[in-house]
């Protein structure tokens, strides 16, 4: 299984958001806090917007929200959303040309797997992810340290 980068970047941006907290983020800081594009960073920054992850405020006091409490986000879920195609291998495509299909026994095993791997995704949260490590990831993404 490979994740897409979009994904990947999902995940990246959920974790951005939950280390800075309540403070606004921008696309640019994350952009440059992971060294990735900017360009890319708004599509995927519109799509969790649309599934309610992000609020994104416009305007010159604007920027980036978590929408949900990281403990609400699941990863399974979000992998589910994120990656547009969940197809292992062609015989799970509607233009599957493999000439074995009728006889394979690859798509239940494979079909097993991935329930697997979102099954073990399912029991986590991005707040697992955190897990108790705000300090370190802040000084590694570059977020000052918000003073209480």
């Amino acid at each position: 299984m490979h994740l897409t980068r979009f994904t990947d970047y999902s995940i990246r941006v959920l974790i951005y958001l939950a280390v800075k907290g309540e403070e606004r983020s921008t696309i640019n800081e994350i952009a440059d806090a992971f060294d990735i594009s900017r360009n890319h960073l708004m599509k995927v920054v519109q799509e969790l917007s649309r599934e309610g992850y992000v609020t994104a405020i416009r305007g010159k006091n604007g920027g980036l929200l978590l929408t949900r409490d990281p403990a609400t986000i699941a990863l399974g879920e979000l992998v589910r959303q994120t990656e547009p195609d969940m197809a292992l291998v062609e015989c799970y495509r509607d233009e599957n040309a493999c000439v074995i299909t009728p006889a394979c026994q690859l798509q239940p095993i494979l079909n097993d797997a991935l329930r697997a791997f979102l099954g073990v995704l399912d029991r986590y949260t991005l707040t697992d992810v955190l897990d108790e490590r705000h300090s370190q990831l802040a000084r590694l993404l570059r977020i000052p340290a918000i003073s209480a």
